[in-house]
């Protein structure tokens, strides 16, 4: 340990947890992992190391019976198809054919063993892919640009920055023991694809005049965060050349480290911290660690478009393309992973992007070979022309596996994407997230419609239901919308009248609307209140009672 654990000279203000990772780094749990546990089985597992499992990457999946779920990093979401290979072999082998795309374009399997586990970590290895620090109280997967390096709309290829943090912060056991989990976005994209404002610490693209010349860097963004309490991340007063990034981030991780709470569990993400502080006063630390920053320049954010890339699309490379990809809900399986290696193997340039909107892009196909690549087999299901409510349906992986989800999610999702699709025509695309529990890992607060897994006590006994909530954006820069969590309606509707209600709401979005307006600005205009009367009058008429 090369630092000084500050925090520990108050231990009347730390959570229990925080004594396990003093008594040992969740780090070293991956050897114990591959030396003891993968041969003495899973009963030999004690508790405090299954908590320290989440540094390896690992969760125990629901019902706890020996299983556990894998998150891999995809950093800014660009693998090779030596990679995707890898992984579907990994799903075929060990997890019973499912692959999960996650919001934060990392991949996801299920139904592992941890026996397994050491043979996993060797696969990933080889194809330089990791599962470490994935989870756990520790820097995440960064997320970023999917479109790096080919992107007609970014000012920089952000994908060597990206790199270099990644190094620098995987396996670092100067960082391996933060209050609490902790995630970075860095795009230099004009059209927020990294969703800067729900991450801890976020990278957006800017330029500044110094010295007389236009330099292209970053403003950055602090304090961002889902969850039961949401905040929006809050802009510092700087500019950072792309040169100094990985400085800045290390800076704020340091922040983060020695002065973030961890007295409370629910009370120690970063979000806490600069809401506290404020953003002058964390800026005035940050200078104090890392020297002198330039003052914030030209924000050159214009827009958002949620990560959303259905369709043929030119890169900025002169006849070359890339074909976004609809995954329903997240969720493909191992043959279809190893498909899709094919079709950028044989058309494209070899490599899979994944999207924070849990979707996949194939990128470098020219223009002579688009056509050729639509009609690849495995682009049927996982299509570039999606129906308009499955292609901006997103989902948690719900009760179906996590232990903290309250209902099932991914399948609820399908069916109401489907049932919307069938009965509602619309034009404009409205974005519906479910979450199975308040730690909104589908990113409900973010959505034009937001639902949040709960339960409804009937005369049979309890059953799903869901909480709405209508109206949630990111920002869009000076000119754009600003960036706003949905906003709750009363009245919990059981699982099986989602769709229902969720049609007559859209209707009377769509009978309501002005010509192009979308469902944000209408919510905007006619307000939450107008929304909630229309739900009171379903609930009254006993639909969703």
């Amino acid at each position: 340990m090369a630092y000084e654990p500050i925090w520990t000279k108050e231990p009347e203000k730390l959570n229990k947890f925080e004594f396990v990772k003093l008594e040992k780094d969740g780090l070293d749990v991956i050897r114990t992992i591959i030396e003891e546990y993968a041969v003495k089985g899973y009963d030999s597992i004690p508790a405090d190391d299954m908590d320290r499992f989440k540094w390896a990457g690992v969760y125990q999946q629901k019902p706890k019976d020996g299983h556990f779920m894998m998150r891999v990093r995809i950093n800014t979401g660009i693998m090779t198809t030596e990679q995707a290979r890898a992984l579907a072999e990994i799903s075929r082998l060990y997890g019973r054919d499912l692959v999960d795309v996650t919001t934060r374009q990392a991949i996801q399997f299920h139904w592992l063993r941890v026996e397994n586990l050491p043979d996993i970590f060797e696969r990933l290895d080889k194809v330089g892919l990791y599962s470490f620090e994935a989870c756990g109280d520790c820097p995440r997967t960064i997320v970023g640009n999917p479109l790096a390096g080919i992107d007609k709309d970014e000012l920089m290829d952000t994908t060597e920055i990206v790199e270099e943090v990644n190094r620098f912060f995987l396996l670092n056991r100067d960082f391996s023991n933060l209050p609490r989990k902790y995630k970075m976005s860095i795009s230099a994209n004009i059209y927020n694809n990294a969703q800067a404002e729900i991450n801890d610490l976020a990278f957006t693209p800017a330029v500044k005049v110094i010295d007389g010349k236009e330099t292209i860097g970053f403003h950055v963004m602090v304090g961002g965060g889902l969850s039961a309490k949401p905040h929006l991340a809050k802009p510092l007063d700087i500019f950072v050349r792309p040169e100094e990034v990985l400085k800045v981030a290390i800076g704020v991780t340091t922040i983060f480290r020695d002065y973030g709470y961890r007295e409370k569990r629910h009370h120690a993400r970063l979000k806490f911290l600069v809401a506290d502080w404020g953003p002058e006063k964390f800026k005035e630390k940050l200078i104090e660690l890392v020297g002198e920053l330039e003052s914030r320049g030209e924000d050159k954010t214009v827009g958002w478009q949620a990560a959303y890339f259905d369709g043929v699309h030119p890169q900025k490379q002169k006849g070359l393309n890339y074909i976004g990809l609809n995954v329903p809900v997240g969720r493909l399986n191992a043959d279809e992973l190893e498909q899709l290696a094919d079709v950028a193997d044989q058309y494209g340039e070899g490599k899979i992007r994944t999207t924070m909107s849990q979707n996949i892009l194939i990128s470098g196909i020219p223009d002579d070979k688009v056509e050729e690549a639509l009609q690849a087999p495995v682009l049927q299901r996982l299509t570039p022309f999606p129906k308009h409510f499955m292609s901006r349906t997103v989902s948690c992986t719900g009760n179906e596996f996590c232990n903290l989800a309250i209902v099932e999610t991914k399948r609820r999702a399908a069916e109401v994407a489907e049932y919307l699709d069938e009965h509602v025509e619309l034009d404009e695309k409205v974005r519906i997230h479910f979450i199975g529990c308040p730690n909104a890992c589908g990113q409900k607060h973010i959505a034009d419609i937001g639902l949040q897994g709960s339960l409804i006590k009937t005369p049979e006994g309890m059953v799903d239901a869901f909480d709405i909530a209508v109206g949630g954006t990111l920002g869009g820069g000076a000119n754009g919308p600003q960036a706003q969590f949905n906003q709750a309606l009363k009245g919990r509707v059981k699982g099986d009248q989602v769709a229902y209600v969720l049609e007559q709401l859209l209707l009377f979005y769509k009978t309501n609307r002005n010509a192009s307006e979308s469902f944000h600005d209408f919510v905007r205009r006619v307000g939450v209140p107008a929304f909630q009367e229309q739900l009171n009058q379903i609930l009254a008429a006993g639909i969703a009672s």
